[in-house]
C-alpha cells in the first residue's frame, strides 16, 4: 500500500521539520523496503521518528513496518494516531485495516476500508482488501462484486506495483469463479425456456456479456454511422440469399485467381498505401508493403477492364450481388493476398451502410479472422458477410500466401430511398471538400 499522500499536519501537531524534507525521507524509507534494504530503511525510519514523531506520514510508515513484523497491536495504535491527525488519506485507512486484519477485528477492518472508499471510491488497494475480507467472512458473491469493481478501476496498460499483483490475481480468480457459478445457475434456471434454436445467438451473446465472458463491440465507422441498423459483427447468412450461388462459383473464381497470381504479379499493388505526412499508426509495417497486396477488379467505383477481362467468371458472379454503385466510391472488389506469417492489425471501416463479403479461395494453413468478440477460421469456398465498422483483424499463420475475394454490398436493412439519400450525401460531402473521398479507409 502507498505511504505517500496529503501528509497534512493537524492543528495539534507542532512539527518544526520541513514538510518537503519529511516527504523525501519517507520516500527513501519506502524505496529501501522495496529494494530489500531493511536495515537502511529501519535507520531512516528511526531518524524520522525522532525528528517528526507526530507527522502522519511518519506514523503511517511506522505502522506499515509493524505490520510487516507482525506487531499488529503496535501497528493499529500508530495508524489510529495517523488517521486522527489526517483522516483524508485513503492509504492510512487501508493500512489501519491491514493491522486490524492481523488482530482478527473484521468489523473494524470493514469500517476502515469503507472510510478509505468514502474518500476515494476507486482506490484500488481498498477495493482489493474489501474483496479479500468479504471472502474471509464467507461472502464469495459480495467479494466477487468488490473484486469486479477493483478490476474495473484499473486503467488500460496501467503500470501497477509488483506488490499488488498477487491481490489482483486473487481478484481475477474470484470474478472468474463467480461468473462460472452464475453461468451454471442460470443454465439450470433457464433450461426449460431454451428452445435450442439458432436464433438464440443474440441472447447467448447477451448472457456472455452479462457474465463477463464477452466484450461488447459496437460499430465505430470512420465516416458515416447510420443508426438503427443491427449491430452484428458477422451477419446471419439468411439475409443474403445470393451467397449460395456465389459459393458455387468459388472453384472457377479460384482458378482465375491462381492464373492471375502466377502471371500478373506486376499488377498486384500494396493494399495499404498512405502518402507521406499522414499518421499511419497501426499500419506502419504494412504501408506500401506487398505483404498485403490486392488485384483490383473495381476500386471505389473505378473499373479495371484489363483485370476484369482476366476474370470473367468472377465478374459475372459479382454482377448478381447488391453491389454499391456510387460514382467514385463503389463498387470495390479485389483479390486480397496476405503473405505467410502476416497480421492485419485491428481497425474499423468507413460506414455501416455497406457490408463486406469474404470468399476464401486459397488457404494454405491456419488463417484466422476476428470481428468484435468473434474469431473464425476461413474455410475454402465458404463466404461470410460482416460489418467492417466493427473492429476486426486477420492472421495468416501459415508459411504461404492466403487469398480471398473481397467486395462490398449494401446493408440489407436499408430501403431503396435510404440508399439514394446515402449516395447523395456521400457525393455531396466529397464535393464540399473539393474531391476528397470520404469512404477511403482500410478494410
Amino acid at each position: 500500500m502507498r505511504i505517500s499522500g496529503s501528509g497534512k499536519i493537524g492543528p495539534k501537531s507542532a512539527n518544526p521539520v520541513d514538510e518537503t524534507q519529511v516527504r523525501a525521507w519517507v520516500q527513501q524509507v519506502e524505496n529501501a523496503f522495496v529494494t530489500g534494504e531493511t536495515a537502511k530503511a529501519d535507520q531512516l525510519l528511526a531518524r524520522l521518528e525522532s525528528l517528526a514523531p507526530r507527522h502522519p506520514l511518519v506514523l503511517n510508515a511506522l505502522g506499515q513496518r509493524h505490520i510487516h513484523r507482525g506487531n499488529a497491536q503496535a501497528a493499529q495504535e500508530v495508524l489510529q494516531a495517523a488517521v486522527a491527525i489526517d483522516g483524508t488519506n485513503p492509504a492510512f485507512w487501508v493500512n489501519l485495516g491491514a493491522a486490524q486484519r492481523q488482530l482478527g477485528l473484521a468489523d473494524a477492518e470493514m469500517v476502515s476500508i469503507e472510510k478509505a472508499l468514502t474518500i476515494e471510491p476507486r482506490f484500488l488497494p481498498a477495493l482489493l482488501q474489501k474483496g479479500a475480507l468479504l471472502n474471509l467472512l464467507g461472502k464469495p458473491r459480495s467479494a466477487a462484486a468488490a473484486y469486479q469493481a477493483a478490476l474495473a478501476s484499473i486503467p488500460p496498460r496501467a503500470n501497477l506495483p509488483p506488490s499488488l499483483k498477487p491481490a489482483i490475481q486473487l481478484a481475477v480468480n474470484s470474478v472468474r469463479e463467480n461468473g462460472e457459478a452464475l453461468a451454471a445457475f442460470l443454465r439450470d434456471k433457464l433450461g426449460a425456456r431454451r428452445s435450442g434454436e439458432s436464433d438464440e445467438m443474440r441472447f447467448d451473446h447477451c448472457l456472455e456479456i452479462l457474465l463477463g465472458q464477452r466484450r461488447p463491440f459496437l460499430p465505430q465507422p470512420t465516416f458515416m454511422y447510420f443508426p438503427y441498423l443491427p449491430a452484428y459483427g458477422f451477419y446471419p447468412r439468411g439475409e443474403f440469399p445470393w451467397l449460395a450461388e456465389l459459393e458455387a462459383a468459388a472453384p472457377a473464381i479460384r482458378a482465375e485467381f491462381e492464373k492471375v497470381f502466377a502471371e500478373d504479379q506486376d499488377r498486384l499493388v500494396p493494399y495499404v498505401a498512405f502518402p507521406d505526412g499522414v499518421p499511419i499508426d497501426q499500419w506502419k509495417e504494412l504501408n506500401h508493403s506487398r505483404r498485403w497486396s490486392a488485384f483490383y477488379l473495381w476500386r471505389e467505383g473505378k473499373a479495371f477492364p484489363e483485370h476484369q477481362a482476366r476474370c470473367p467468371t468472377t465478374v459475372a458472379a459479382l454482377a448478381k450481388v447488391p453491389r454499391i454503385e456510387i460514382s467514385g466510391h463503389g463498387p470495390t472488389a479485389f483479390f486480397s493476398i496476405l503473405d505467410g506469417k502476416s497480421h492485419i492489425p485491428a481497425h474499423n471501416g468507413a460506414s455501416n451502410t455497406r457490408l463486406t463479403v469474404h470468399l476464401p479461395l486459397v488457404l494454405p494453413g491456419k488463417c484466422t479472422f476476428r470481428v468484435g468478440a468473434d474469431r473464425r477460421e476461413w474455410r475454402s469456398g465458404e463466404a461470410w458477410v460482416f460489418d467492417d465498422t466493427v473492429e476486426h483483424e486477420a492472421w495468416n499463420e501459415s508459411a504461404a500466401p492466403r487469398a480471398i475475394l473481397i467486395f462490398d454490398v449494401w446493408n440489407p436493412y436499408l430501403t431503396e430511398a435510404e440508399r439514394a439519400l446515402i449516395t447523395g450525401t456521400t457525393m455531396g460531402v466529397e464535393e464540399f471538400y473539393g474531391g476528397v473521398n470520404p469512404w477511403q479507409t482500410q478494410h
